[in-house]
């Protein structure tokens, strides 16, 4: 396919399934639970944090810890009592434990005490035309509370070479913002044109197949070959591709 080809296809693809009728089995229907600014990025970024595997899976132990936090994400961060932080020793999703969850919602809690919230901790290192010096200092911020060593593997660390799928993920439903209802487009201090695709297998794999992503691996540096086309077929909104990428792999087995 010549590169405008593949422009059109994708755009179809996006047309498609950038709607709220296909996303009711996607992690992003968790923080479409909340109204307020801070318990949409905090259930946002749990859930996320928690984004792989089976989708089923998924979606019930963000329910659960929704529950946990009385859905009230950021007020009980803010307030809840020393006992009621006890009920979350139980909680875990695969290799996500009870220590690994409590250290979250510790760092969470610093983050919206003393940070300025999700937002200003990213935007803090944001530079206009790159997202990555605020992955790498967020990454920084958020392990620096004395993060147990295997809490460590739960963000993600693209000077290592990671993707940062899931943290790539929470960023764009924070600020990709239109009319389809799927995405909230609630933070201002970062561009949608700086974003970064969420790749996991499904993209990649959908990527190879169209040629435009010729890297073997699924690493920072395959997201970067994939935008190079991305920010040519649309510069403004290059991350709108991720639904096409990934719905063509899951519900199309492209």
């Amino acid at each position: 396919m010549e590169l405008i080809e593949i422009k059109d296809f994708l755009d179809e693809k996006v047309d498609k399934y950038n709607r709220p009728e296909f996303i009711e089995d996607d992690p992003i229907t968790i923080p479409h639970l909340f109204t307020q600014k801070e318990d949409i990025e905090i259930a946002a970024f749990l859930t996320a944090a928690i984004a792989w595997g089976r989708r089923d899976l998924i979606l019930k132990s963000a329910k659960q810890l929704m529950s946990l936090l009385d859905n009230s994400p950021c007020d009980f961060l803010l307030n809840a009592s020393e006992n009621e932080w006890s009920r979350f020793e139980t909680f875990y999703y695969r290799t996500f434990s009870s220590v690994d969850c409590l250290y979250f919602l510790n760092t969470l809690k610093e983050i919206y005490q003393c940070h300025g919230g999700l937002e200003q901790l990213f935007a803090t290192s944001y530079q206009t035309g790159d997202i990555k010096p605020a992955l790498v200092h967020f990454r920084s911020v958020f392990l620096g509370l004395e993060a147990p060593d295997r809490t460590s593997k739960h963000i993600a660390n693209i000077a290592k070479g990671s993707s940062a799928k899931r943290l790539n993920m929470f960023l764009r439903w924070m600020v990709r913002k239109d009319n389809r209802g799927v995405d909230f487009g609630i933070w201002q201090s970062i561009s949608p044109a700086d974003l970064l695709l969420p790749l996991d297998v499904h993209t990649g794999n959908v990527s190879r197949q169209l040629g435009i992503l010729t890297r073997k691996q699924n690493d920072i540096k395959a997201v970067d070959e994939i935008m190079l086309t991305l920010r040519k077929f649309d510069a403004a909104d290059p991350v709108k591709y991720d639904f096409a990428l990934f719905s063509l792999g899951v519900n199309e087995s492209f």
